[in-house]
């Protein structure tokens, strides 16, 4: 019974990171409306360093394996790029930016950190292998 219900939190975990991964593609190429002005000009850069914090901590618990931890970390900084340059390409109300790229990798950086914390915290791996 417990080897189905983590088969089954297990599953959960990998369609979750899935549906973020579309969510944010969803969101950054989408027509946006126009927001009201706000005091703190750069906010989406914070928009964008959550979004790409959830992303990566989806994936890397998903995976749950430290050897992808890094493979991961690279996958989710190139599906930013990636994302910056299809809004200039195929859009014409967005435009990639250099700021948004370095929230998004700042987040992917935070999420790493924090799952190293987490993993060796609760001495699910052997902090020898998180190197």
């Amino acid at each position: 019974m417990q080897q189905r219900i983590k088969h089954l939190l297990q599953a959960s975990t990998l369609w979750f990171a899935i549906a973020i991964t579309i969510c944010i593609a969803y969101l950054s190429l989408i027509k946006t409306t126009n927001f009201p002005d706000i005091a703190f000009s750069n906010i989406d850069k914070i928009y964008h360093l959550v979004a790409y914090f959830g992303l990566t901590s989806s994936w890397l618990f998903a995976l749950k394996k430290p050897k992808y931890k890094y493979k991961v970390l690279i996958a989710c900084v190139l599906y930013g790029i990636i994302l910056e340059v299809l809004q200039t390409t195929l859009t014409e109300y967005r435009a990639g930016e250099l700021f948004d790229f370095l929230a998004n990798s700042v987040g992917v950086l935070l999420a790493l950190l924090i799952f190293n914390l987490f993993l060796k915290k609760k001495h699910l791996i052997n902090p020898k292998t998180c190197k």
